[in-house]
């Protein structure tokens, strides 16, 4: 993300340009496939806007995603008041919140879904345990949702029945991916006595979600399968978005459908270990793409490849 795509995205000015390429370095460390997509997939105008999106996210998530509930609480209630006040004062005193303040004033639905993700944040740092699916669902429209439209909102079509479409296209991706989330972190989650798989579930099936086993491997296939159901529901989004941004959904979705059949694979050894996307199959489908995208800017002529 250099000067160029700063200058298409509308980022001008030393100090404003060395704030979007701090959050760039920040992301590529703690994201490093997720930048590389968007870097190579996505029109330069859009790159460093996603970015700032995304250096929010997890600069909030980090903040308040350690120690005890109260702790959490408390880190979380410093953290919106330092967020609202960026957005009253236009800046701040944190590169991330001063790109995300210019962001969402040239993209203003930003905002909005600055403040969605805020409540869930609320929520999400007093949840402790699912339940069951309705509770699932309420965790995924309350917080993991707002979370994927900060990034999502960027690509979203100006049509309204056609957005509608769209969200709720990103809603069943992102219900996906928060219960391949889940199945993942799993060992870890337990640890932490948080884990995101449903209870009920967990109870119906006698599964131990602390060693691998028979009921555990059950329970993952189960739970892979309505995340599976969920990725095909999620199909119809590159369709709904301009052609410029089809290569870049069509990989996240196909990074999904991989980590999903590593779940598979590991079944019940989630109990004690993580799993994560074949890294040949992930750098396959992206080279994929690229070549796809290659192929939209040559047929686009000059302006598609101005992008």
């Amino acid at each position: 993300m250099g000067k160029r795509a700063l200058a298409r995205a509308g980022v001008v000015g030393p100090g404003p340009r060395r704030d979007y390429t701090e959050q760039r370095r920040a992301v590529r460390r703690f994201a490093a496939a997720e930048y590389a997509a968007a870097r190579l997939l996505l029109p330069a105008r859009l790159v460093p806007h996603v970015v700032a999106a995304v250096a929010f996210m997890h600069d909030t998530d980090d903040r308040v995603d350690r120690g005890s509930p109260g702790e959490r609480a408390a880190a979380f209630v410093e953290w919106d008041g330092l967020v609202r006040k960026a957005f009253a004062d236009g800046d701040s005193a944190l590169p991330v919140l001063r790109c995300l303040v210019r962001t969402a004033e040239r993209h203003p639905d930003v905002r909005g879904h600055v403040e969605d993700f805020l409540r869930g944040c609320a929520r999400e740092v007093a949840w402790r345990t699912i339940a069951d699916e309705a509770e699932l669902e309420r965790y995924v429209r309350e917080y993991a949702l707002p979370a994927l439209m900060l990034t999502a909102c960027l690509l979203a079509p100006a049509e309204a029945s056609a957005r509608e479409a769209f969200t709720e296209a990103c809603h069943r991706l992102i219900r996906a991916m928060q219960r391949v989330d889940f199945l993942e972190d799993l060992p870890e989650d337990v640890r932490a006595g948080r884990p995101g798989i449903p209870a009920d579930a967990v109870a119906r099936h006698g599964a131990d979600l602390s060693r691998p086993g028979p009921a555990l491997a059950r329970l993952v296939e189960e739970q892979a399968d309505l995340a599976a159901a969920d990725l095909r529901a999620a199909a119809p989004l590159a369709g709904l978005v301009e052609p410029a941004y089809r290569p870049f959904v069509r990989a996240l979705t196909g990074v999904q459908r991989l980590r999903l059949d590593a779940v598979r694979r590991a079944g019940a050894s989630l109990a004690v270990r993580k799993s994560g996307p074949s890294a040949p199959a992930a750098a396959a489908l992206l080279l994929r793409e690229t070549a796809a995208r290659a192929r939209f800017a040559a047929l686009s002529g000059p302006a598609g490849r101005s992008e």
